[in-house]
């Protein structure tokens, strides 16, 4: 009797085994790939005069799920809930300017895909021309953004520098910011210089950024920690569509050439092949 019983408690695990084999591959065929992006964060992500959620990064997300046959869900957040959202599994990935130095060992990350630099926005007649020209001013930066992790970091930050400003505002997103500056509220903005780029193009005349940068750093999409298997797939798909030309061509578009470092396989040889010349 004990052998019956032990026999069918092994055919129904065996069952179970194979449906569970069927879930897993049904949803990697039927995969959707949640994005998580700030939606006010162009030409990254943000909302378009058609109310529709586009920009760099979700087109190249858009992309890779199409080479995949997956579908993409492009989920907002709030930035400085991105992590929760990550941890609980509400989103795959965080997919959105994500600067990935000094955080390596918090997130696994793809490859790199964008060269940034963290820059001061003003107004073009402040009188505000070089860093040290910040002493006692209101400066504004995003709330749990790398301009911020910079300028409150002692060990290869800007915190000396911030220590100077009259004091240092956050906010949730670039948009409100950029109309508090415009409005005088605040003498300047550190942030990212594409967003800087996309916001001076956008606005017209008033505004220039410093010829003197806060930091260099780079762009990556940041996965759970561990989640090793997405990222490989995500990065081998950029490699394809940066042979293709699709990231040449979204860069262009998004007028962020000069920044984009994911480049085609020959490219790669080619500056190769120079470099050893």
């Amino acid at each position: 009797m004990k052998k019956k019983t032990v026999a069918v408690l092994m055919t129904a695990v065996m069952a179970m085994g194979m449906v569970s084999a069927v879930s897993v591959q049904a949803g990697i065929e039927d995969k959707t790939l949640i994005v998580g992006f700030d939606a006010e964060y162009p030409p990254y992500g943000y909302m378009d005069d058609d109310g529709e959620y586009t920009g760099f990064d979700l087109e190249l997300a858009q992309a890779v799920c199409d080479l995949e046959g997956w579908e993409l869900e492009k989920k907002p957040i709030n930035w400085d809930s991105k992590d929760m959202e990550l941890n609980s599994g509400s989103i795959d990935c965080i997919w959105n300017g994500f600067t990935m130095n000094g955080r390596e060992d918090d997130y696994t990350f793809s490859d790199p895909y964008v060269d940034n630099s963290q820059v001061i926005v003003v107004a073009e007649d402040s009188g505000i021309d070089k860093l040290t020209d910040l002493a006692g001013k209101t400066v504004g930066v995003q709330a749990a953004s790398a301009a911020l992790d910079l300028l409150q970091s002692e060990e290869g930050g800007q915190k000396e520098l911030a220590d100077t400003f009259g004091s240092l505002n956050e906010f949730a997103d670039y948009n409100t910011a950029f109309t508090e500056l415009q409005a005088g509220a605040l003498d300047a903005l550190a942030i990212d210089i594409g967003v800087a780029k996309y916001q001076l193009n956008s606005r017209g005349e008033g505004f220039k950024i410093l010829d003197e940068t806060l930091n260099t750093e780079q762009y990556a999409i940041g996965f759970k920690k561990g989640n090793d298997e997405l990222c490989d797939i995500v990065n081998a798909d950029l490699q394809k569509l940066a042979d293709d030309g699709t990231v040449a061509e979204l860069a262009e578009k998004y007028e962020i050439s000069d920044m984009v470092t994911l480049k085609a396989s020959d490219d790669t040889s080619k500056d190769d092949t120079a470099e050893e010349k």
